[in-house]
């Protein structure tokens, strides 16, 4: 084990997310997301929403937003959109997972918004470049407490919807998804070694769309749990 001493600079604490009925907390290794998982998602972005092999990007740790804490309204874009997504919690890890295998892994669920700066990640699919800077900035990770699948099951169908300002803005239902959660997570496996801890937020329904500050955005999943945050 090593001592503080021994680092030049204090490390970053470790991000973790709360367990719904547990003082247990769940330390966060990776945050992967599912790309257009939705059918009338693709649609709206202007896809194809047939079955194309699913593709990922992620998100770092450290931009979670948790508690129902306030997002803050990022620099560098005018264009900051929600997308509503069920979160996926393992809790083992592994590689090239069989679909039939693969809900062993899954610890539970939670809520999570995959919050994207639209105009710099348009900017970067004009150009061939990769999305972080759409993608992966500060506080992009709004998530609810996990909620064991010892409590609720693997849901695999139930709305899940969003709310601004008290007008609803996206609503689907969890049997649309594209790559059902054993598929995504086998997939995923062959991609990358899973490990216990890391979260996958599987895709958003149609309805994406811009906030600004002082809206309120609340929205939850049937079974799993809700999540509010306020834009400052």
């Amino acid at each position: 084990m090593m001592q503080n001493d021994q680092f030049l600079f204090q490390p970053v604490s470790q991000p973790v997310l709360r367990v719904n009925g547990s003082d247990k907390l769940f330390p966060v290794h990776r945050i992967y997301c599912v790309g257009r998982n939705y059918a009338d998602h693709a649609i709206e972005m202007g896809h194809d929403p047939n079955r194309e092999p699913p593709f990922f990007f992620q998100k770092n740790p450290d931009t979670l937003i948790t508690g129902n804490g306030d997002f803050p309204y990022p620099s560098g874009s005018n264009d900051v959109h929600y997308e509503m997504e069920m979160v996926i919690a393992l809790g083992k890890g592994g590689t090239d997972i069989a679909a039939g295998k693969a809900l062993d892994h899954v610890f539970g669920y939670a809520v999570g918004l995959d919050m994207t700066r639209r105009d710099l990640q348009g900017e970067a699919k004009k150009l061939g470049r990769p999305w972080e800077v759409g993608k992966a900035f500060e506080a992009s990770a709004p998530c609810s407490d996990i909620v064991p699948a010892s409590k609720v099951g693997h849901p695999s169908s139930g709305a899940i919807w969003l709310n601004v300002n008290g007008k609803e803005r996206q609503r689907g239902d969890l049997r649309q998804l594209i790559w059902n959660v054993p598929e995504t997570i086998a997939y995923l496996s062959t991609l990358f070694t899973l490990q216990a801890g890391d979260l996958i937020f599987s895709g958003t329904p149609a309805g994406v769309g811009a906030i600004v500050r002082g809206d309120e955005m609340h929205g939850g999943v049937d079974g799993i749990g809700e999540i509010r945050t306020r834009v400052v």
